[in-house]
């Protein structure tokens, strides 16, 4: 099968898992059969990318064209080492969420689960159609299409509450991306004549340091999902979604999406060259840093564990946002990482959440107190995937934290010291909001229990959240650990 054909069936094939979703449990009746067909459509679809994966080492560039939209301007994919890292991400973690998500919907009891299988499918549809984008047009169509598939999901209870999220949802990223990342795509249009991402760079040299400033900020503020402050709040009212929702926004692909664009749109539009140790770089890296240690302070005084996990999400992801600002070699393989490392931390730590939901219906982080020695499989896994989101050797988030030091001190600003002061910072921060879970679950004293063994006496006694719940939260803490022995692969993938 040849590289065009392998871009077009790994593209496809997420919507062929929407349609088997629609088939087989809607019109034919068989939800079992939908929810084997998902998990191994996604297993299809990760083989798919991995064979990608072979030319792009190998120094190639796989391209696919399928029309001319207007002149100059065509629907076209391209396969280069951020988008393949991106879709390996996407693909792969779309296997263990789909088999998470069987569990948690069945043990939660949640209604419309064909609807919510069938959009699943299409949003990893779109967040592939963003990794391999091979120019800005197909990178704001597939772009635009993440943030309406993923909208029912989103708003999937059908409550006043979820309502209200949806609307604060669709509002911030579709006001971002059409106010600033489209207006951004067509002044670069009308500077340069091309939308292709190009390695480089396509501004030229004579763009003015002003102009390089604005374009910069117009794009990362136009990539709403990668929540930079002030547009932020539609995440953590997301929130309201179930919790394999939130798997899918915080490390799958929807705030993934916004910090790959950012990261792809400063190599390939920009260049390194022409950001490097300029006012614009300087702008991005304040902006990402405070936005990193104030979602971090907010998260320590959320009570609701969702909810604080949301704003670590926040403040993780503008650790990615800096190392694309550094414009660095080491910057961007520092924000690489990033995504590949907190995407297998923080979608445990979702499926730690929904696990310990569907087992004891418990939401706030007070009311954890002793859970650990119960559900010492989640409670491990949380603790697990925590290290690698704080940044703690032998985790794989550990290697991202390295990097990003290590590229500050190549920015050469004068402010560098600062820079490295905010990611020591921001990592202690991370120890304040996950280590309390971690402490209250496994050190603190449950709650009285009566003789069943659990609080109320005649209740059943708390346990681990059904098997397939479990299995996958293990797997993904365990990936986290397994990161850290590959950091090496992921560097030589990443190498710019």
């Amino acid at each position: 099968m040849s590289s065009e054909t392998t871009i077009l069936v790994a593209l496809l094939l997420p919507v062929l898992a929407a349609v088997s979703c629609l088939l087989l449990g809607g019109g034919l009746g068989r939800p079992n059969l939908r929810d084997i067909a998902t998990p191994l459509i996604g297993a299809c679809t990760f083989a798919a990318v991995w064979r990608l994966a072979r030319d792009v080492l190998a120094g190639g560039r796989p391209e696919l064209v399928l029309f001319e939209v207007l002149p100059g301007v065509e629907l076209a994919f391209q396969v280069e080492p951020l988008g393949l890292l991106y879709g390996l991400v996407a693909s792969g973690l779309w296997i263990v969420t789909s088999i998470y998500a069987v569990g948690y919907m069945r043990g939660h009891h949640e209604h419309n689960q064909t609807r919510f299988f069938t959009f699943f499918a299409l949003s990893i549809f779109a967040a592939l159609g963003i990794a391999f984008a091979s120019n800005l047009f197909t990178l704001f169509l597939f772009y635009e299409a993440l943030t309406l598939l993923t909208f029912p999901l989103v708003t999937h209870h059908g409550t006043d509450e979820a309502r209200r999220a949806g609307r604060i949802y669709l509002g911030i990223l579709l006001f971002t991306s059409i106010s600033f990342l489209l207006f951004a795509i067509l002044f670069t249009w009308r500077l340069t004549g091309t939308i292709e991402f190009t390695p480089g760079g396509i501004l030229g040299a004579e763009t003015s340091s002003g102009m390089v400033t604005v374009l910069l900020l117009l794009y990362a503020f136009g990539a709403g999902k990668a929540a930079l402050m002030p547009f932020h709040r539609w995440l953590p009212n997301a929130m309201v979604a179930p919790t394999p929702v939130s798997a899918l926004l915080h490390a799958v692909a929807v705030v993934k999406a916004g910090v790959f664009a950012i990261l792809k749109i400063v190599v390939y539009v920009f260049g390194l060259d022409l950001l490097r140790g300029s006012d614009a770089s300087l702008s991005l890296m304040t902006i990402a840093s405070f936005t990193m240690l104030m979602a971090a302070v907010i998260a320590i005084r959320q009570d609701n564990l969702k909810a604080r996990l949301a704003y670590s999400t926040i403040s993780q992801l503008a650790y990615i946002v800096l190392g694309a600002a550094m414009a660095t070699a080491t910057g961007i393989l520092a924000g690489g990482m990033q995504i590949a490392m907190h995407a297998a931390g923080k979608i445990t730590l979702f499926f730690c959440a929904g696990a310990i939901l569907v087992a004891t219906h418990k939401k706030k982080v007070s009311e954890l107190d002793g859970l650990g020695r119960t559900m010492p499989w989640t409670f491990a896994a949380f603790f697990l995937a925590s290290l690698s989101i704080i940044g703690i050797p032998p985790l794989g988030g550990s290697w991202a934290k390295w990097y990003l030091m290590v590229g500050a001190l190549e920015t050469g600003f004068a402010w560098q010291a600062a820079f490295l002061g905010v990611l020591m910072l921001s990592s202690l921060l991370a120890v304040f909001y996950l280590m309390p879970v971690v402490v209250r679950g496994f050190f603190a004293a449950s709650p009285s229990a009566g003789p069943s063994g659990s609080a109320g006496g005649d209740r059943k006694p708390i346990a681990e959240a059904p098997f397939l719940c479990v299995a996958p939260l293990v797997l993904t803490a365990l990936l986290s650990l397994a990161l850290f022995f590959v950091a090496g692969d992921l560097a030589s993938l990443l190498h710019f």
